[in-house]
């Protein structure tokens, strides 16, 4: 089972080796990561999305913890939840085809952020089965390049559990 883990961090050199490392050591495949800066200043904010077991995950969270530069970790997998993925999709656009591929990114409501003579440079938002929709109904056109970010997850709702931590814990974290 998949489970979407939002692990708030301090912004420092060296915490994302160590959180990947301690997924390495301990046999968890990150299937995908993304990291950013947060609300919070000097805080990132890390989504992972690993295919494992609720125990293990269970173990996986008090290992992270463990780590010094964690502040916080939840496991949004059971949460209503807001996902995301970002693709920016070069593909091949002669003049007979780029009004055929100009319908198609109306229809799944991407948009196109660069126009060359050749090509076209298409970003598209929104889960992962609507991205490799339009990824496979833009394959006969010619894909030159591509690029996916990984997913990033937000608990719906104002009390959402990222939201408990504040400014305080923050500085004391960073203090320790």
């Amino acid at each position: 089972m998949q489970h979407t883990l939002v692990t708030l961090v301090e912004d420092r050199p060296g915490v994302l080796n160590r959180v990947a490392s301690l997924f390495r050591r301990r046999g968890f495949n990150i299937e995908s990561l993304t990291v950013g800066h947060s609300e919070i200043p000097g805080v990132s904010r890390m989504t992972m999305v690993i295919d494992s077991t609720p125990q293990n995950i269970e173990r996986l969270i008090q290992y992270l913890y463990k780590l010094v530069n964690v502040i916080k970790v939840d496991d949004l997998t059971n949460e209503s939840t807001m996902m995301r993925n970002l693709a920016m999709i070069k593909v091949s656009a002669n003049d007979k085809r780029r009004m055929e591929i100009m319908q198609l990114v109306e229809i799944f409501r991407a948009r196109i952020v660069d126009v060359a003579n050749d090509s076209l440079i298409i970003e598209i938002t929104g889960a992962d089965e609507k991205i490799d929709g339009f990824v496979d109904v833009l394959r006969p056109f010619g894909i030159i390049e591509m690029v996916r970010t990984g997913v990033i997850a937000m608990a719906r709702g104002s009390s959402a559990a990222m939201s408990m931590v504040n400014q305080e814990t923050v500085l004391v974290a960073q203090v320790n």
